[in-house]
């Protein structure tokens, strides 16, 4: 597929957003950011940025770079990865800059000020633990290899002027190209120059340069860019983009033939390991979606990024087309964050499974198998009677460790929301119309009211809608999962015994330097654990020849295992520290043992179904 590279790359350079071509004009001359972000001058793994000012006549303004940035739901402090922060007259006097905190720095004599200079460090390499930022939404700096500029990373604004038009200027080594959503308005060897219309769009707007990998799919009236870094070479562009295709024609059909965006853009960096975060996702934006997935055996790449990227792309219902007052005009600062996750994230995680059994990408028993996943996380590692409205409007404090939450109970809520509205409408009606529906009401550019948000659903589908966000979402009633499933035909069981296949029964961990799963406590390890002879510390590097890693192990377990018959000989190979405290390879060997497990949320179709719940399950899952 390289001989689409040159196609590929003509559309990358024209891929994007509406433009602001006349905002300049329509705002004057002066009132506008012109932005340089230097990528042919790395020194010390760090690009300078330039920021020729906006007119300004007040005698102090003082310059934000973001604190917290939209979707992410976490402190990211990019001032901290400012250095070198210089402020000029026009005719080259330096003004005097004081830093405010880690984010601020107020310039005196603003009404002087010509331009700001300063060096970005990229988060990728942070020296730092406590500074290390989820990749997808952090910045990479590699001279002659990549730079991956979510912008919100290396530009900020000045306070006050968050809506001034930005023309931002990207110099670039010779031969690499700009992958992003926005629509270069000239374009040359060595600099590519955007418009954009305000900071929000900007930080909405992500970038990724390097030699091109790029492969564009059509998807009706719909282009989508797929553009692919991989350090090893090892990953191209052309068969992700044929894995996902499959994904976004089932999205397309979803939403009713049609999609809400004309052009979007997967900018993907495939590392050969997990980055310093210990994880892999993505980041959405309304037109776009940065992902950091490591190589991994190809299957398990083809299912993850499927996966991952239908939620992403999922996001252009929400928050691109619904959306509170929160994320409408969004505080870089000092967010405030809105009560309703459970949409924004929750049911966007939902879709992104029940898309594929609704299009017949999964058989149900694949979905029920993910259901049941998002059932024994949510269980077990979150507080379930934490009202998730309330969760949601303190997740970056109070709340801070039950953000996880969002992807399995979120999920759920979508869930239940599904089923109580098919059960509503004899139906006909669901939780994708519902979407719709607000999408018709709200769109991208009218933002919805925090606290009225349940009624307007409630006014726009049934009343006893509003009773299920009042006792599910805003209040602490678990969710009614029994009663969710019986109502489909499914057959839930909070607990019961099966036999399998022991892996040991060990308390699993992850090593942060060697990026391996880890024997982390032997305490409650079961016999056949004891006989096979883990010891606490141990790396788990193959399970009967093929190598464990942190994306695989739940296939290992789950799926190679338990194809073991008992009896049958088996093989792990661990890395264990010696007297000298090098690591070294020692295989333990041993028989497969089957042992009794109490089983937890097991899910399964009732043989017994009546007539009544088959035809609601039929129209949940698109099969009527």
């Amino acid at each position: 597929m390289l001989k689409r590279t040159l196609t590929a790359l003509t559309f990358c350079l024209s891929l994007g957003v509406a433009t602001v071509t006349n905002a300049v004009a329509q705002t004057g001359a002066g009132q506008k950011y012109d932005v340089t972000i230097n990528l042919k001058n790395v020194q010390d793994d760090k690009v300078q940025v330039t920021v020729q000012a906006p007119d300004i006549t007040q005698g102090e303004i003082i310059y934000n770079m973001p604190k917290i940035v939209p979707g992410t739901y976490s402190v990211s402090d990019f001032g901290k990865f400012i250095s070198d922060f210089r402020a000029y007259a026009a005719n080259g006097d330096t003004l005097a800059v004081e830093k405010l905190d880690t984010n601020r720095w107020r310039i005196s004599n603003a009404n002087r000020l010509d331009k700001i200079t300063y060096w970005v460090d990229d988060t990728f390499d942070a020296a730092k633990r406590e500074d290390v930022l989820f990749e997808p939404g952090g910045t990479n700096i590699e001279a002659g290899k990549n730079f991956l500029l979510n912008t919100f990373g290396f530009v900020g604004y000045f306070e006050g002027m968050k809506q001034v038009p930005y023309e931002l200027n990207v110099t670039k080594p010779q031969g690499f190209y700009g992958s992003t959503p926005l629509k270069a308005v000239s374009s040359s060897d060595s600099l590519d120059t955007y418009e954009i219309a305000n900071y929000v769009e900007l930080a909405d707007s992500p970038l990724m340069y390097n030699r091109p990998d790029t492969t564009v799919l059509n998807l009706g009236e719909t282009d989508v860019l797929v553009s692919v870094y991989s350090p090893s070479g090892n990953v191209t562009s052309a068969p992700i983009a044929a894995n996902v295709k499959s994904i976004l024609e089932a999205q397309r059909q979803y939403l009713g033939g049609t999609l809400p965006v004309d052009k979007y853009a997967f900018l993907i960096y495939v590392p050969e390991r997990v980055g310093k975060s210990g994880s892999f996702g993505a980041l959405e934006h309304s037109y776009s979606s940065v992902y950091f997935l490591p190589e991994m055996p190809e299957e398990q790449f083809s299912s993850t990024i499927r996966d991952v990227a239908a939620h992403e792309f999922f996001h252009i219902v929400t928050p691109l087309s619904i959306h509170s007052e929160e994320i409408g005009n969004f505080d870089f600062i000092n967010p405030k964050m809105s009560k309703h996750l459970w949409l924004y994230e929750g049911v966007t995680e939902y879709f992104a499974s029940h898309v594929q059994v609704y299009e017949d990408l999964y058989e149900l028993d694949e979905f029920l198998q993910k259901l049941r996943e998002y059932i024994l996380t949510s269980k077990a590692y979150y507080n379930d009677t934490l009202p998730f409205t309330e969760m949601s409007a303190e997740v970056l404090d109070k709340y801070e460790k039950e953000y996880g939450n969002v992807y399995q109970k979120g999920a759920l809520i979508g869930m239940a929301l599904d089923v109580r509205l098919r059960e509503l409408s004899n139906g006909s009606y669901g939780l994708r119309d519902l979407m719709l529906d607000l999408a018709k009401t709200y769109g991208k550019q009218n933002a919805f009211k925090d606290e009225e948000l349940f009624d307007k659903i409630a006014e726009l589908t049934y009343p006893e809608i509003r009773e299920f966000f009042t006792r599910y979402v805003e209040g602490s009633e678990p969710l009614p999962l029994e009663e969710t499933f019986r109502k489909v035909g499914i057959i839930y069981q909070p607990q019961a015994t099966q036999e399998a296949i022991s892996y040991g029964g060990f308390a699993p961990g992850f090593d942060l330097e060697s990026g391996k799963i880890k024997v982390a406590d032997t305490a409650d390890m079961d016999a056949f654990g004891r006989k096979m002879g883990f010891q606490s510390g141990d790396l788990l590097l193959a399970f009967n020849g093929t190598e464990i890693t942190p994306q695989n192990i739940r296939d290992l377990i789950g799926d190679s295992l338990q194809s073991v018959r008992p009896g049958q000989k088996l093989t792990f190979t661990v890395g264990r520290k010696n007297a000298k405290g090098e690591i070294k390879e020692k295989k333990l060997k041993g028989k497969a043992t089957a042992v009794k497990r109490e089983q937890q949320h097991l899910l399964k179709p009732d043989p017994n179904a009546t007539e009544q719940q088959l035809q609601l399950r039929d129209a949940w899952l698109g099969n009527s």
